[in-house]
């Protein structure tokens, strides 16, 4: 019994869920993209729009010249989340399942009996039927392995819908009909190294020493790749957090010095907040700006370091020291921000370490930033986040820029980083309920049909034996699958 993780993974989850919501997209090319324009990337691509090779980071305007039939909506973060705690407590309900590394894919890990192989594909089968079940489009890859690393990899192997398992002796020339590409952890750079070292394929990757990928690696990750290929449990390595920060493709609209600046005030009063928040708390020494400008190549990238501090006041001052020379510039004549308009913009907190490791702050106007701070959060808290915002911000609030996103990496916290909605979040409150009443009606008229078809079955007419006796056959009704009595979506 060499199987110990089955992996879930979302095919094209954010396009799905938006074919989920709307009917009149569904078997259609979609694109997901985090602000109406052109001039950025899709975040997520409908199984119909990968076939004209339209992927994650792919330009929206080069989408819509490799399929002018794509239909590209904006982002909805929320939506997105609320759909994820409906799908993890579908899962919930076949077996429990780990921490989601990411909002479109869980591991969960087997355990006893589960291990077997066929008590480990019925399981799979069973999270298939139940997501089935609940979404009329959502569906799931899921790989079965003996860790995790391969788990993941099993899932990539087969999409749409699929299901594959690998065991201990499958390894590991199953994964020889991989690209080194394939293999989670190798990216551009790492294949480039790989390449240059003499590995150009995932047969020569496997053959390789352990002491070999050390070397490539530059260190421990390639010993630690070399057991993960091999089905060895890894444990995850403890990483120190060394940044937080946003960044943001403007909308056209905001593509002036005052929405370039209104935005960078809402990506760092936002990336303050979760610094203050997560883990315990956080405090940063340093931040650097990035600004990109349509038509040039150059970038305003200046960076500044100070003594530790978390408060939102502080920073934001930081901020506005920060970009004075490029408001200078502009006002000079020296940037033409008609010609050049600002296209993209991003606020890193850098230098982060634990609050905890740090004694109280004794000056007083630091103090007294941190008092302003501490309302600020309390206000935003109970009524939303950027319900109080500071008025550099008005602009960006205004034109709803910003808005929350969903990072490969984690999931994010609504409360810290969904703003505050008004006529918006009703709309989309009303829609929520509908979509919640349509999946309980769903559910009761299946239960219903069922119900009626096991009673015709039990009036049917007694069928007539060669012997002549008449005996009843008498065929149970199925049960139907009940509705969670959790959906799940936050309410």
């Amino acid at each position: 019994m060499t199987l110990r993780c089955l992996f879930v993974d979302f095919n094209s989850y954010f396009a799905s869920v938006e074919q989920e919501d709307a009917e009149e997209l569904r078997g259609r090319p979609v694109a997901v993209a985090p602000v109406m324009t052109d001039s950025t990337c899709c975040i997520a691509a409908s199984i119909e729009a990968k076939q004209f090779d339209i992927r994650t980071g792919t330009l929206v305007r080069e989408a819509r010249e490799r399929c002018p039939e794509l239909i590209v909506v904006p982002a909805r973060p929320a939506r997105y989340l609320q759909a994820h705690t409906q799908l993890m407590a579908a899962i919930a309900d076949c077996i429990p399942h780990g921490t989601p590394g990411s909002i479109d894919e869980v591991p969960c890990w087997l355990i006893g009996r589960e291990r077997q192989r066929d008590n480990a594909i019925a399981i799979a089968r069973s999270i298939k039927r139940r997501i089935a079940d609940e979404f009329a489009v959502i569906r799931c890859s899921i790989g079965i392995a003996p860790n995790r690393f391969l788990a993941k990899t099993a899932s990539d192997m087969q999409k749409p819908d699929g299901l594959v398992v690998l065991e201990q002796h499958d390894l590991p020339h199953a994964l020889h009909v991989l690209q080194l590409r394939d293999l989670c952890g190798i990216g551009a750079s790492m294949e480039a190294r790989l390449l240059a070292a003499g590995i150009d394929s995932v047969e020569a990757l496997c053959a390789a020493p352990k002491d070999r990928l050390r070397a490539i690696w530059g260190g421990v990750e390639g010993e630690r790749f070399w057991m993960q290929v091999r089905g060895l449990e890894v444990p995850d390595r403890k990483t120190q957090r060394g940044s937080i920060g946003h960044s943001h493709v403007l909308d056209p609209k905001l593509r002036t010095l005052e929405g370039m600046r209104a935005v960078l005030f809402k990506l760092l009063a936002k990336a303050a907040m979760r610094l203050r928040h997560e883990d315990g708390g956080y405090l940063a020494r340093g931040l650097q700006l990035h600004v990109r400008f349509v038509g040039l190549d150059d970038r305003f990238s200046p960076s500044v370091e100070f003594a530790p501090i978390d408060d939102t006041p502080s920073l934001l001052h930081q901020l506005a020291k920060m970009l004075a020379p490029l408001e200078r510039a502009a006002a000079s004549g020296r940037w033409n921000a008609r010609r050049n308009p600002p296209l993209s913009v991003a606020a890193t907190l850098v230098g982060i370490e634990l609050r905890s490791e740090r004694s109280r702050e004794l000056i007083t106007n630091t103090r007294r930033r941190q008092s302003v701070t501490q309302v600020l959060d309390k206000v935003n808290g109970r009524y939303g986040n950027n319900a109080l915002f500071v008025a550099s911000m008005k602009t960006a609030i205004e034109h709803d820029a910003a808005p929350m996103r969903i990072p490969f990496s984690h999931l994010p916290d609504v409360k810290l980083e969904e703003d505050v909605r008004t006529r918006a979040h009703a709309g989309e409150l009303v829609r929520l309920r509908e979509r919640q009443f349509k999946v309980l009606a769903e559910s009761a008229h299946k239960q219903t049909q069922a119900h009626k078809k096991g009673q015709e079955q039990q009036r049917a007419p007694a069928m007539s034996s060669p012997s002549g006796a008449t005996p009843r056959i008498r065929v149970p009704a199925r049960a139907a699958t009940p509705p969670s009595p959790q959906l799940g979506l936050g309410f």
